[in-house]
């Protein structure tokens, strides 16, 4: 039997969620109702402070991860798509203009569009992405096996006949991760293969090194939102 579209967004939604806390050191949260401005998911990636950061972001608080490293939080803004179809480039000039909206409220932390979906990108999107001057970052994460068998029109997908990884693909534009962009050119994502499984996924490195994935406990989370609140 077939998932139904909201039974599929919201399962979609909360896997999503879950990824990226254990794998991309973001700690979001589901947004929703009339007024969430077209925005789907928000909070926080915990990062490494760079050399050539914005100076805006020299005067936010830092906090240090299990690791010794101190980590900077950078505002995160994203949407969640569970589409069967490739997402195209509208998908990213709809991002454009949900930050174009909030860069206008003068917020003091620097932003990032993250969208999420379920497909895969298409070339035109990516393009789209790269050509963007907002720091943008599009993950594909494949829907799960099971999901798949659930699903009697998942078969038009060409990429159903390997099990899918947690992670399909990860890409970020110049304008977050170049030299110029809000990364300063420090940060990559890159393919890890499993010698185990055989299998791979994307993985963040910082100026060479694999970094750890990092979180601030429940605690700090909440005091954060209740002061930015």
């Amino acid at each position: 039997m077939a998932l139904s579209t909201v039974h599929r967004g919201v399962t979609f939604e909360k896997r999503s969620l879950e990824i990226l806390q254990s794998q991309l050191s973001m700690s979001l949260q589901k947004v929703g109702g009339r007024s969430d401005g077209g925005i789907d998911l928000q909070g926080w990636w915990w990062l490494p402070p760079t050399r050539r950061a914005p100076s805006a972001s020299h005067t936010l608080p830092t906090w240090t991860g299990i690791d010794g490293i101190p980590r900077r939080r950078i505002r995160v803004l994203g949407q969640c798509k569970a589409e069967k179809k490739k997402m195209g480039p509208n998908y990213v000039r709809e991002m454009e203009g949900v930050l174009g909206r909030h860069n206008t409220q003068e917020r003091r932390d620097p932003v990032v569009g993250l969208l999420v979906s379920q497909s895969a990108f298409t070339r035109s999107t990516v393009l789209r992405a790269f050509s963007s001057r907002i720091p943008l970052f599009l993950l594909h994460i494949p829907p799960e096996t099971h999901e798949l068998d659930h699903d009697r029109d998942a078969e038009e997908d060409g990429d159903v006949t390997t099990p899918p990884e947690l992670i399909g693909s990860a890409v970020w534009n110049p304008a977050l991760g170049s030299e110029q962009g809000l990364l300063g050119g420090e940060y990559a994502a890159r393919w890890e293969w499993s010698i185990y499984t055989g299998g791979g996924r994307p993985g963040l490195w910082w100026n060479g090194e694999k970094l750890s994935n990092w979180v601030p406990p429940t605690n700090v989370l909440e005091a954060d939102q209740n002061r930015d609140s």
